[in-house]
């Protein structure tokens, strides 16, 4: 297991250096500096600032200085937000973001998984019907139209949840549903799937005949092998729990990181695209990590891989 983590971790590594450089060079290649719009400023001036930021080296210095900043753990100055670095704007942003995304997720998982092995359990009653229907249609409806939807809703129809801000529980509730409902239906079609893999096993059949009780059979057998699907979808999930929370945010007015990754893509802001992109490939890579742990843990014969 030691040298299976080492692996995945080494691999981790080089993915976000992969990563970090097409993204510095994708930024490096679009014309122009953060401060190519100012016309009133002198061309004297606008020099000494692109020196000060680092403009006027070439790019490959560029490149090799910004890598060594951010390995010292070091995001540089915001190009566009006078007095303000990277590092500040995500330490104000990120325990918004990181609370809109767990409970998300705690959402997702919480619906998703019972109502799969309900489903699996309950094989084409209503009781599989109707949840894999729901789990359909969320599917089918992407956060950008789910969030209004819930908006209108509850917000202006029945006036029982505020539709923006961030200033109590309340205020959680809509941002949450909109991005935990969509991926509870993904991990509810998966686990359904898992788990009458597993209940249509031979093993099954034997130990139904020898007079097993179904609870053990579904709880005790047959749970680990079924959520298999489910864990390895964990990691896409974080990543489109970690995307879809710029349109939510927006949505929603939620003062979290997504507002600061549209805000630097829209002012070329070049520093806080980076440090942006390395915190959400972090959250990713390590993320991906502990589904693979668990992946293992779940089937040991994924070792031998």
């Amino acid at each position: 297991m030691a040298k299976f983590i080492t692996l995945r971790f080494l691999q981790g590594i080089l993915v976000l250096l992969g990563i970090y450089a097409v993204t510095f060079f994708l930024v490096a290649a679009t014309p122009g500096s953060p401060f190519s719009s100012e016309r009133a400023i002198q061309p004297e001036i606008l020099a000494q600032i692109e020196a000060f930021y680092g403009y006027d080296k070439p790019t490959s210095e560029r490149f090799i200085v910004s890598l060594g900043n951010i390995l010292h753990g070091d995001f540089g100055p915001s190009a566009v937000y006078a007095n303000r670095s990277v590092t500040d704007i995500i330490a104000e942003s990120f325990p918004v973001s990181l609370k809109l995304g767990s409970i998300s997720l705690a959402i997702a998982l919480l619906l998703g998984i019972p109502a799969g092995i309900l489903a699996a359990v309950k094989k084409n009653t209503w009781l599989d019907y109707v949840p894999m229907s729901t789990a359909m249609a969320g599917i089918c409806l992407p956060t950008f139209v789910m969030g209004p939807l819930l908006a209108l809703v509850f917000g202006l129809i029945f006036a029982v949840l505020p539709v923006a801000g961030w200033f109590g529980p309340e205020f959680v509730v809509l941002p949450s549903a909109t991005l935990g409902l969509y991926y509870a239906a993904y991990f509810a079609r998966l686990t359904r799937g898992g788990m009458l893999e597993m209940l249509n096993q031979d093993w099954v059949r034997t130990a139904r005949a020898k007079g097993v009780p179904e609870r053990t059979i579904v709880w005790k057998h047959c749970l680990k092998g079924g959520l298999i699907p489910a864990i390895t979808f964990l990691g896409p999930a974080l990543a489109g729990i970690i995307s879809g929370s710029f349109v939510v945010e927006t949505i929603f007015q939620v003062p979290g990181l997504g507002q600061w990754f549209v805000k630097g893509a829209l002012n070329r802001d070049d520093f806080l695209i980076l440090g942006l992109t390395v915190l959400f490939a972090s959250l990713i890579v390590l993320m991906n990590l502990l589904v693979d742990i668990a992946q293992v843990a779940l089937n040991p014969r994924l070792k031998y891989d």
